[in-house]
């Protein structure tokens, strides 16, 4: 996919938008582009806009349920030709052949073996093993590193770990168990390029403990089934995978990169 390190920022709404996936890109990972439960088609275009002409590979990162609302932002997503389109959290498969006809290869986030063999299937080209771990929404079902055990043993195509990965330590293990690269969310939401806003960037510097609800979902009127909560700080609706604890300051997009890499 023209990437130099195995490393993907997470597609999270509300913080990951055309500045942090260009500057990912950029330092050789993959940025991507999120679309979460407030998405509309007018805010993709403005941060496919915000990409500007680094040239390099990105991704979009949509939510299946939403998508299916506002069939526009598959549309305009495709359109884009992202180097990689992440359509996750439904069951309904369709979208894939019809991104593969444009050219587009995919991925979707996957929390245990049924739902990977599923989306192998359905002609998924990469797939995401989220952990428990993980911050904002998903399914908790088990530890990361038993989701990405389940994962490998169930299929041939790259997959990607995810939850509560935010060192080179993690980043190192999590390759040495067999994953193609990271999907990293929590490291990259104080980046000086994320859209995280500035209340938000002193709770998650203050925070230290996360726990999982639908309390924030369920007064927004968002449809997330009762099968994903999400997961945020404690007492906090700031969305926070358990890696929180491991952010200290606010760092240029390529410096997260380079330590996650271990090149810093």
């Amino acid at each position: 996919m023209g990437i130099s390190v195995p490393i993907v920022n997470a597609p999270m709404g509300g913080a990951a938008g055309g500045r942090l996936a260009a500057a990912v890109s950029k330092a050789g990972g993959l940025g991507m582009i999120g679309m979460g439960s407030a998405a509309t088609p007018g805010a993709l275009r403005r941060e496919l806009a915000e990409l500007g002409d680094h040239g390099g590979p990105f991704g979009i990162g949509l939510v299946h349920w939403v998508m299916s609302e506002q069939p526009e932002l598959f549309e305009i997503a495709v359109a884009a030709r992202p180097t990689l389109l992440a359509v996750s959290f439904g069951d309904d498969w369709s979208w894939v052949a019809d991104a593969h006809a444009a050219g587009v290869p995919v991925c979707a986030q996957v929390a245990h073996r049924g739902a990977a063999e599923r989306a192998l299937a359905a002609g998924v080209d990469v797939l995401v093993a989220r952990g428990a771990e993980g911050g904002g929404h998903g399914e908790p079902v088990s530890p990361t590193r038993v989701v990405l055990a389940d994962v490998l043993d169930a299929v041939d195509v790259p997959v990607l770990a995810a939850g509560g990965i935010g060192s080179a330590a993690a980043v190192s293990a999590a390759l040495a168990a067999g994953a193609a690269g990271v999907w990293v969310g929590t490291a990259f939401t104080l980046c000086h390029e994320a859209l995280t806003p500035p209340g938000a960037r002193g709770e998650l510097l203050a925070g230290t403990e996360t726990e999982l609800t639908r309390e924030f979902d369920i007064a927004a009127g968002y449809r997330w089934p009762v099968t994903i909560p999400e997961r945020v700080l404690r007492g906090s609706a700031v969305n926070a995978g358990q890696g929180v604890g491991e952010l200290g300051e606010e760092l240029g997009a390529a410096e997260v990169v380079a330590r996650l890499a271990g090149q810093a």
